[in-house]
């Protein structure tokens, strides 16, 4: 961004940020936990739009973790280690980091490393508070922390406390509650009732807002975003009103009507 400003070139940045994972009580409890497993362990969970962190419902946080521990067997096995399907973290700086972050909270799913590796098993931590360390950043790993709430409201003044996310999830079933997290908050992009599956719709422009980005691209977008509407009006020259122009006695009421 620093080089186009030079330029006074068009850019279109995007950033990241704590995308949050709002889960309401009224869920399907399968679809929600595969599609959260899914989305936040997929490329162990190196993917701008993975879900940070989840926000869930008291009511349902129990079983649902109880779901994903299920999924995530499925998907990588009893050792995800010597699964072909998941990855390892990219350098060992990131890999240094990521595994600082697993002091905070409760481990309840996963939590193994091996240095040589680069490998930090998929992960999930309760118990942590906002002044974690783990809630301080992107976390940009396979790690996963959880907090509960007891009422939406809750939940999306929680949200908005924080910089504006690059990505919103929210599941829910009630038309109502959806509508109302679309309206309350703000974020580069949501998705309901699913995880990361809108960074591939190609007609749908992707970006950031406030601190996760400006602009927008993906398919028509982009072209948009770096090309210029140039203005163009054309006058005939059939007629030529004169209140337009000097001396303007007498005229100012006409020009205003």
């Amino acid at each position: 961004m620093e080089a186009a400003a030079k330029n006074l070139t068009p850019v279109t940045l995007e950033l990241g940020g704590k995308s949050p994972c709002i889960v309401d009580s009224d869920i399907q409890l399968e679809y929600t936990a595969k599609r959260i497993a899914w989305g936040k362990f997929i490329n162990a969970g190196q993917t701008c739009v993975a879900p940070d962190y989840l926000l869930v419902n008291q009511a349902v946080k129990s079983d649902l973790l109880d779901k994903i521990k299920k999924y995530l067997l499925e998907f990588y096995g009893k050792n995800p280690a010597n699964s072909p399907d998941y990855c390892r973290i990219i350098n060992q700086k990131q890999f240094s980091r990521l595994t600082n972050l697993l002091q905070d909270g409760k481990i309840v799913i996963g939590g193994e490393t091996n240095s040589e590796d680069r490998y930090i098993a998929p992960t999930i931590i309760e118990e942590v508070s906002w002044n974690s360390l783990i809630m301080q950043e992107e976390i940009f790993g396979p790690i996963l922390p959880v907090l509960e709430y007891s009422n939406l409201e809750e939940a999306i003044a929680i949200v908005n406390s924080r910089p504006k996310p690059l990505a919103l999830y929210f599941f829910s079933r009630n038309k109502q509650k959806q509508e109302q997290v679309l309206t309350e908050t703000s974020s580069g992009n949501v998705c309901i009732n699913d995880t990361v599956m809108q960074f591939g719709v190609v007609s749908l422009p992707f970006g950031g807002v406030g601190n996760s980005g400006i602009g927008r691209y993906h398919g028509k977008a982009s072209f948009n975003t770096f090309s210029h509407y140039k203005s163009v009006l054309k006058k005939g020259l059939w007629l030529d009103l004169s209140w337009r122009y000097a001396p303007y006695k007498n005229k100012i009421s006409l020009i205003k009507k």
